[in-house]
């Protein structure tokens, strides 16, 4: 050892051990959130899951998705989904159906749940008045068109200028006169209007493929109810399952109404909104019947009750929407 240093012993000290964190209370078993691991993608995955998860509650508000049933609970009875569409209105006691769904024996024998009728606003009522046009008069051509709401409103009612001439205006029947013709529209123009009021509705009248010809339309077979074709009816008014009965009789035994009466023809208004009556008399069975009968369809993108998850996408987002979910 050199003189003038002194010789210095190191001192060993031990290692520091790392601080342990603070458990937070939970269950047994289960990681506290301040143990868990971020990784450098967790936060920009949580915020992306946070905005998908806003989309959806804002769709679902608005009855563009069906509410997830979580585990454990259990959904509102008959399928209906706790979000209503907007623009619905719930059917009133009374008013010849209890709800737009059927709990009956009838519905799908493995679930048990009869699937929901279409709502109202789904619902039509046509009736056409015809003048004889061509030889003799002999050929029918559209002279006025009537269409009604499911509750019996007038949506369209309009006199038409046939194609033809005129030859017979049928006033006994039809009610159609000259005078009429004065204010009539083209028949082009009036078929226009008419099948885009009738385009993904369910119609419904009494002989209803007169009315079509006379339109010069076919409408899909599932989507029409012809209330000359539900035995039914006629079992309630006490005829034969086949026979082919008249508006004006069904109206008289089951509506216990008078229509079709004097020498001053038919109203179209009046029989549109009479076939819808008798319609709603047999809604329920008769809807039951048919699903039964056919088989079923997929549903519709645009039907605010199946889950549009393309809807997700910022695609289909306006502005407006992004705003308050971003």
């Amino acid at each position: 050892m050199s003189p003038g240093k002194s010789h210095v012993i190191p001192l060993l000290l031990p290692k520091a051990s790392a601080p342990t964190p603070k458990r937070t209370h939970g269950p047994a078993g289960s990681p506290s959130p301040r143990m868990t691991p971020q990784g450098p993608g967790s936060k920009k995955r949580s915020r992306r899951h946070q905005r998908f998860m806003e989309r959806r509650a804002l769709l679902e508000q608005r009855g563009l998705l069906r509410p997830r049933r979580r585990l454990g609970t259990q959904g509102p009875p008959g399928g209906l989904s706790s979000v209503t569409p907007r623009g619905w209105k719930a059917p009133k006691l009374g008013d010849g159906i209890a709800g737009r769904c059927s709990g009956t024996a009838a519905g799908n024998s493995i679930t048990g749940v009869q699937p929901c009728l279409p709502r109202p606003n789904k619902y039509v009522a046509i009736d056409c008045e015809m003048v004889g046009t061509g030889p003799r008069g002999r050929q029918s051509e559209l002279a006025r068109c009537s269409v009604v709401s499911y509750d019996g409103d007038v949506i369209y009612d309009k006199y038409v200028l046939p194609l033809l001439p005129v030859v017979d205006f049928r006033t006994r029947w039809s009610g159609i006169t000259r005078r009429h013709m004065e204010s009539a529209i083209p028949f082009r123009t009036a078929q226009e209007e008419i099948l885009k009021i009738l385009k993904d509705k369910i119609v419904v009248g009494h002989a209803i493929h007169n009315d079509f010809q006379a339109l010069k339309y076919f409408h899909p077979k599932e989507r029409t109810r012809d209330t000359s074709r539900i035995p039914l009816l006629n079992q309630r008014a006490g005829l034969p399952a086949g026979a082919n009965a008249s508006l004006k009789s069904l109206a008289r035994h089951l509506l216990q109404k008078k229509i079709q009466v004097g020498c001053k023809g038919h109203s179209s208004v009046e029989d549109a909104r009479t076939a819808m009556e008798l319609y709603r008399l047999v809604e329920v069975p008769w809807e039951e019947e048919l699903a039964r009968s056919q088989p079923p369809r997929p549903p519709s993108p645009t039907d605010p009750s199946s889950d549009s998850h393309q809807y997700m996408d910022d695609q289909y987002w306006p502005q407006d929407l992004m705003v308050g979910t971003l």
